[in-house]
């Protein structure tokens, strides 16, 4: 029914259950948005990259001052360390000098980082053996280092194929932690720890005035 001057329709009756409804819904909905938000994937910054095949790591005591270096070797003979970061599919991530560079940059500041850590990515499949050594570059403390060596095969699930301590007790001691052979498709066949000297390698090549491959570390072919 219109008023008296015929404008506007009167309001309807007021509902009270019908109000109740619709804040309840109201309430429903804001719970629902923040069940979303709770539940939503976290920010892939940080996580490994879905491109490489395997991810090595060394670590050893935080806040620990000595230098310890790990030296990753292909089938093909190309080599990842501290002088060639990248070799072949082999890339090292991370070079840690124990308590000579490990800070962090806040405000334009250097804060120590207590982290010991060198990690090594394989971004590709190559058949054969590859190495994993442990050298101690630098011994301040002149005590033994616990170095903790892990491989993961990443594809197409992650797979922990070493997982082991390896003691270095003097400047230049170099350990293998772990060799492991692929096949063609990128299966592990074969795991040990038979040691092999990568440092030697180059101690041989610089003995003999040969020429090295800057990209290797290994001696250029003729």
């Amino acid at each position: 029914m219109n008023d008296d001057f015929g404008l506007y329709p009167r309001e309807e009756p007021f509902d009270p259950f019908s109000v109740m409804l619709f804040k309840a819904l109201q309430v429903i909905a804001f719970l629902f948005f923040i069940a979303l938000l709770a539940i939503r994937p976290e920010a892939t910054d940080g996580k490994i990259d879905s491109k490489a095949e395997f991810i090595i790591t060394m670590d050893w005591p935080d806040n620990h001052p000595d230098d310890l270096d790990m030296f990753v070797q292909d089938p093909v003979g190309n080599i990842a360390w501290y002088r060639r970061r990248e070799a072949g599919f082999l890339v090292l991530d991370r070079d840690d000098r124990g308590g000579a560079n490990d800070f962090i940059i806040v405000n334009g500041k250097k804060i120590p980082s207590p982290i010991r850590e060198e990690i090594v990515t394989v971004r590709g499949i190559l058949p054969g053996e590859y190495t994993i050594n442990v050298s101690h570059f630098q011994a301040l403390t002149s005590k033994p280092v616990a170095a903790k060596v892990k491989v993961q095969k990443l594809n197409p699930t992650a797979q922990v194929i070493y997982d082991n301590v390896i003691m270095v007790d003097h400047t230049g001691d170099e350990k293998t932690a772990v060799r492991f052979t692929l096949d063609a498709a990128g299966k592990v066949i074969d795991v040990n720890s038979r040691q092999k000297s990568l440092m030697e390698t180059f101690r041989n090549v610089n003995r003999n005035g040969a020429d090295l491959d800057p990209k290797t570390g290994y001696v250029k072919k003729l």
